[in-house]
């Protein structure tokens, strides 16, 4: 089985992450991993992109915890492949299927509503998995759940301060008939619970990824 990580922070971008793209990969190279999907906060989320002189440049700026990953998982063979968390009133949704230049192209993202975004991203074929759906945080103020707008559900998250917020999430992929997947929700090189999703092929694109979660073909690391 190949192993995969599927939520994970950086400092380049993420505000509340202490480690590197590049350190990031290599860590999952030691531990046995095949890829690492790295999804930033977005603009809308706990980024630390503040200053910039235009769209393209703080795109570019966002993508590089992204980039210095691939550039170390292109030198010590770790698949890495580009996603970002976007944040809605309580809804933290991971994106899969963009890149930099569809974000570049994009200069509206931001100021649409989150029913158009994920109109937008599914327009242009990406995939939502709908992030911890359950997470009771300070930070948190209220559980909001969008069934109808996501493809999938994060039934797995190391983040999670109880098991009860995965048990819920679960549920909530049940009883909506939505697919699943798992992440570590990685910020730091200290992590110790380590999840993710394992798949009988290697995957070799962010669509390998999003057609095995829909064809529930990944069986969750669970730890």
């Amino acid at each position: 089985m190949y192993k995969y990580e599927t939520h994970l922070h950086t400092r380049e971008a993420s505000a509340c992450a202490s480690a590197s793209g590049a350190e990031q990969a290599r860590r999952y190279k030691e531990l046995g991993y095949d890829g690492i999907f790295v999804t930033d906060h977005f603009f809308n989320g706990n980024t630390c992109i503040r200053e910039y002189t235009d769209w393209a440049d703080r795109v570019h700026q966002f993508c590089a915890g992204y980039r210095n990953a691939k550039e170390e998982g292109d030198r010590i063979g770790l698949k890495v492949f580009f996603g970002f968390e976007y944040c809605h009133d309580g809804a933290d949704l991971l994106v899969y299927g963009t890149d930099e230049q569809w974000l570049i192209d994009t200069p509206d993202v931001m100021e649409i509503n989150v029913y158009d975004f994920c109109d937008k991203i599914h327009a242009m074929g990406g995939f939502i998995v709908h992030a911890h759906p359950f997470r009771e945080a300070g930070y948190l103020r209220e559980i909001k759940l969008l069934p109808m707008w996501v493809d999938a559900v994060e039934a797995h998250n190391c983040g999670n301060a109880a098991q009860v917020m995965n048990d819920r999430a679960m549920w909530f992929a049940e009883q909506f008939g939505l697919p699943v997947s798992a992440g570590t929700d990685n910020h730091h090189l200290s992590a110790e619970r380590i999840s993710g999703v394992m798949t009988e092929k290697p995957l070799m694109t962010p669509q390998d990824y999003i057609d095995a979660v829909k064809e529930r073909r990944v069986e969750l690391i669970i730890v």
